[in-house]
């Protein structure tokens, strides 16, 4: 049962898409990271290994963006496998929304920032409708990130 707002059609379309995009999960994951520590240089003070890189290029070398890159992607394509099912998915996002809430106490902004820079790579390579039928997955991911650090005390 789905208490998500995504028709069983919506689901189908929003996977081909992000299919096209994880393909390369460690490269485009590594791009959107790259993307957003250069053009939301605030979102790097949380990461203590990124903090003293300043080019691009740089980041793009340094094996912990990479392996950060690739894990959020990994992280977002369990979430898309699991969308017709709102428990499985749930699973996924709460314990993830908790400890970046409690433990690593990151603002919940940096969550819209990250899945806005995914829809932009998203137009870029594949065009707009991939990236329209990924739309509603972001919204869903970040209403339940939000609802989860509404919990939280956030």
């Amino acid at each position: 049962s789905s208490t998500m707002s995504l028709s069983e059609a919506e689901v189908q379309s929003a996977r081909g898409a992000w299919e096209k995009i994880y393909v390369d999960a460690e490269d485009n994951g590594t791009a959107v990271l790259v993307r957003m520590f250069t053009e939301h240089p605030h979102t790097k003070s949380y990461f203590t290994h990124f903090k003293g890189m300043d080019s691009a290029e740089e980041m793009k070398q340094s094996d912990q963006v990479r392996g950060h890159g690739k894990k959020v992607f990994s992280a977002i394509n369990d979430m898309v496998q699991h969308l017709g099912n709102s428990e499985a998915f749930l699973g996924i996002v709460t314990p993830l929304g908790k400890k970046h809430a409690t433990q690593l106490k990151i603002d919940p902004k940096n969550f819209r920032i990250i899945c806005d820079i995914i829809l932009q790579l998203m137009e870029e390579k594949f065009g707009g409708d991939c990236k329209a039928s990924f739309e509603k997955v972001t919204n869903e991911i970040c209403t339940h990130l939000n609802n989860i650090y509404k919990e939280e005390g956030w």
